[in-house]
């Protein structure tokens, strides 16, 4: 027996809920098919729970810090119970209320279970097929299993099963020096783990400018943390301690023994149990599904969304993807992936905030550009905060005077960035912003500053 919808949704991720908002009020029949919880990563595994986190281990360290303000307190007692707890209440919270809100949607059917494609337009959830004229996939990503040797001789944890720990580890050996690893890093130093970060690249966030991710790197040795760059060949084994991480480096010993050992090495789509073949879809060699600019697929009536289709990796981008098909579907639009100015944020404290490319990346495309910088020891608010670590930095093309990106790392430097990011979007030259009046004191108000300093 196949049930009939005007489209189906597979995921509950960022992208598929809105999406079946959408389309409900435009009069479709809708199902959405989620096999596990409603949110997708962002709310469960991701940005909702890492978050809470990093509040928490940023309180520990600010009390840590209170004698440096005139204030007298006892050190800190962390307490991972109440510290999960915390973070738990947070992520049932935003999830319940997305259920609410799904279960109340006329027009749509909620089905859990796996989604396997048995025609171009069918997928059989537990035994019942289910066809539509359109298909959506927000079916998401998972952390990496790594091909490193040994890895099936210690028990080792990822970006999601790292949640669910009740205590704080003696020693955590990160594998990894990117955006996940460095924010798990620097939330367990504080939380009171000894530190190691294991880095195969020759530097931390390689696709940073190195003066970013230098500054990057100071930040987190000034809390304690250890970093070890030029890790090749490595490989875990059981260690006196419980894990053994051995690498071949430039410099340093070439085991690091630790406690616990978190993998943080890349994500990999949920796209290998979905039965593509049926739909005549491949993906690439990574998992993705390959999509065109309207995140068209090559199958007709088949879209793919969100962390599946390999064009972003961010809850923003697939909040985007979104309302992009939306408005080409709905609304008669014609928009693309490539209108949008990339940006992201690193959750350590201070924050990391991106617009647009690096001075690198622009090199790259053939810009010929112009820069500035600034360190946080010259912006006020930062001063007054007693939080002076990081820099600000622009580029701009030399010719057109377009703002081609920026990067603030500093206090409150992931909401700073978007009077950047907006004006990108905007098409508002390096000019237009020079000539703005910003509040004082805020870390925004140096932009005008900043952007004045080009050279």
């Amino acid at each position: 027996m196949t049930r009939s919808f005007d489209a189906l949704i597979v995921g509950a991720g960022q992208a598929g809920p809105p999406l079946a908002g959408r389309l409900t009020a435009a009069g479709m029949t809708v199902a959405l098919i989620e096999r596990k919880r409603v949110g997708g990563t962002c709310v469960n595994a991701g940005c909702t729970p890492t978050k809470a986190l990093v509040a928490s281990a940023r309180t520990a360290h600010v009390v840590r810090r209170a004698a440096e303000f005139g204030i007298g307190t006892a050190p800190p007692e962390v307490d991972m119970g109440r510290v999960r707890a915390r973070m738990r209440s947070v992520v049932e919270a935003s999830r319940d209320g997305l259920a609410a809100w799904l279960g109340g949607m006329e027009g749509l059917t909620l089905i859990r279970g796996q989604a396997q494609f048995v025609a171009p337009d069918s997928v059989e959830v537990d035994g019942e097929t289910l066809s539509a004229p359109r298909i959506f996939l927000n079916v998401g990503a998972r952390p990496s299993r790594p091909d490193i040797p040994g890895i099936d001789e210690v028990p080792h944890l990822t970006s999601t099963t790292i949640l669910e720990q009740g205590r704080v580890p003696k020693h955590l050996v990160i594998v990894g020096g990117s955006y996940i690893g460095l924010e798990f890093a620097q939330m367990y130093r504080r939380f009171g783990a000894e530190v190691t970060v294991v880095e195969r690249a020759p530097a931390l966030l390689p696709r940073e400018d190195p003066e970013v991710s230098e500054a990057i790197r100071g930040i987190l040795e000034a809390e304690g943390i250890a970093v070890r760059l030029d890790a090749d060949c490595i490989a875990l084994a059981p260690g006196p301690e419980g894990v053994c991480v051995r690498m071949s480096c430039a410099e340093g010993a070439p085991e690091v023994h630790g406690t616990d050992v978190l993998l943080a090495v890349g994500r990999t789509p949920n796209t290998d149990d979905l039965g593509l073949d049926d739909a005549g879809l491949v993906a690439d060699t990574r998992g993705f599904v390959p999509v065109n600019e309207r995140l068209e697929t090559e199958v007709q009536g088949i879209w793919a969304l969100g962390d599946c289709n390999g064009r972003g990796a961010f809850t923003h981008t697939s909040w985007n993807d979104y309302e992009i098909v939306a408005a080409n579907l709905l609304d008669g639009a014609d928009r693309k992936v490539s209108d949008r100015i990339p940006g992201y944020a690193l959750y350590i404290d201070p924050p990391l905030g991106r617009a647009g490319l690096t001075e690198a990346q622009a090199r790259g495309a053939g810009h010929r550009v112009r820069t500035a910088s600034r360190p946080m020891t010259r912006v006020g608010r930062a001063v007054e905060k007693g939080e002076t670590q990081g820099l600000m930095k622009a580029v701009v093309d030399a010719d057109t005077g377009a703002i081609l990106g920026a990067a603030i790392l500093g206090t409150g430097g992931d909401e700073a960035i978007h009077g950047v990011l907006d004006l990108m979007t905007a098409g508002v030259p390096a000019e237009g912003l020079m000539r703005a009046v910003p509040i004082h004191p805020t870390v925004s108000e140096l932009l005008p500053t900043l952007f004045g300093d080009l050279s």
